[in-house]
């Protein structure tokens, strides 16, 4: 196929009158210059823009289907919703729960083709909790987090291929051993719904952190110890270039302000967008869902726990975040696709096959209106939305 009259959103601008060739589901050229082959089919995209297809690294769930029910339908339920946000390929997060329940989520990944969910293509699981502090759990139950047990731990790093990315306090006893298995297995490890000190960041860093999750929410930010004033992990982060900061940038999360001096101390380069959306995405306001075993609730344009007294993950897609981005922290359109494609494909290794627009990457490709609303999905050339 042919993909022509289409603004091309490139790593360092944006491409008009441009078309881009997909061959054998990979992108076989891309320019000003290229017309159609015999037999070619042609889309014509009408000046639309077309963007790689959007990473989402932090994903719960949508439509009141969870990753914690641990069965290919529900996760091949979450990758068709969150293709029409533009998502082509996600890592379904956990939640806080006993053993089993997490165990059975690594087995469910298993049983399903990544390639094959109708939608977006999974990536794995990204492990959130159980090792939190008890002080910053967010929605967790607070019954349920504990400190980082290596008989535990070491069940579900045998499924290490399955899994992207952890999320770990790092102050906790053990975290440090914990960030070690992580990195010897290549799964990544992120700070987060951490109560930490500055120098327990470092620690982690040196031992491998270099990631944390959903900045600002559940983490640790400067403060007095005895006369001094100390910084927490989000000092840390924002202040060492090789961390990436993921951010849910749906506008209820953080505040623009706040986006702004992140954007402001990591550059383009330095944030992951992430929906940490939930089963309550998709929902009608005041429905209620659950995360995990976490009920929930949607109201006004955000997911709630039923008490209202946290946010519980979020209702927005890939889109929105790049859209919020654009319109409330004022970054370049082609950066904040920058944030939703080659940054998390680089924090996951893939930066050779997925997160591009380049010849010879997987044609996964999204066209966005000038109100940057999905028209089509494309995985590997195939459209699914």
């Amino acid at each position: 196929m042919l993909f022509r009259n289409a603004r091309l959103l490139l790593p360092d601008g944006i491409l008009s009158g441009a078309s881009l060739r997909v061959r054998d589901g990979h992108i076989a050229a891309l320019g000003t210059d290229l017309t159609p082959e015999p037999n070619e089919a042609v889309l014509d995209l009408a000046g639309k823009f077309l963007s790689p297809g959007f990473i989402d690294m932090h994903i719960h769930g949508a439509l009141h289907r969870d990753s914690m029910e641990a069965t290919p339908e529900a996760f091949s339920a979450i990758c068709q919703f969150h293709a029409t946000g533009g998502t082509t390929a996600l890592a379904l997060t956990t939640v806080t729960a006993p053993e089993a329940a997490i165990t059975a989520v690594l087995e469910a990944a298993g049983k399903i083709d990544p390639n094959a969910t109708g939608g977006a293509r999974l990536l794995g699981i990204h492990i959130e909790g159980p090792y939190f502090s008890k002080e910053k759990p967010g929605a967790h139950p607070l019954e349920l987090i504990r400190e980082p047990q290596p008989a535990e731990y070491q069940k579900w790093l045998s499924y290490s291929k399955r899994i992207t990315q952890m999320t770990v306090a790092p102050e906790l006893p053990g975290a440090l051993q914990l960030i070690e298995a992580l990195q010897s297995h290549g799964i990544r490890a992120s700070g987060g719904h951490s109560d930490a000190w500055d120098e327990d960041a470092a620690a982690a860093f040196a031992h491998g952190m270099r990631q944390v999750t959903h900045t600002f929410n559940c983490m640790s930010s400067a403060r007095r110890r005895g006369p001094f004033r100390v910084a927490g992990l989000l000092e840390f982060a924002m202040g060492e270039p090789d961390i990436l900061c993921e951010l849910i940038a749906d506008g209820f999360h953080v505040s623009a302000t706040l986006m702004r001096a992140l954007y402001r101390a990591k550059g383009r380069a330095g944030i992951a967008l992430v929906t940490d959306a939930g089963a309550g995405a998709g929902l009608a306001q005041g429905e209620t869902f659950t995360l995990g075993e976490i009920r929930g609730v949607v109201d006004g344009g955000v997911a709630l726990t039923e008490d209202r007294k946290a946010l519980c993950s979020s209702v927005a897609r890939m889109n929105t975040l790049v859209r919020v981005m654009v319109e409330q922290v004022d970054v370049p359109l082609f950066e904040a696709v920058q944030m939703a494609t080659a940054n998390p494909a680089r924090a996951l290794g893939l930066e050779d096959q997925i997160g591009t627009l380049a010849a010879g990457l997987q044609a996964d490709l999204v066209v966005l209106d000038d109100a940057l609303e999905v028209e089509m999905t494309f995985v590997q050339g195939q459209r699914v939305f």
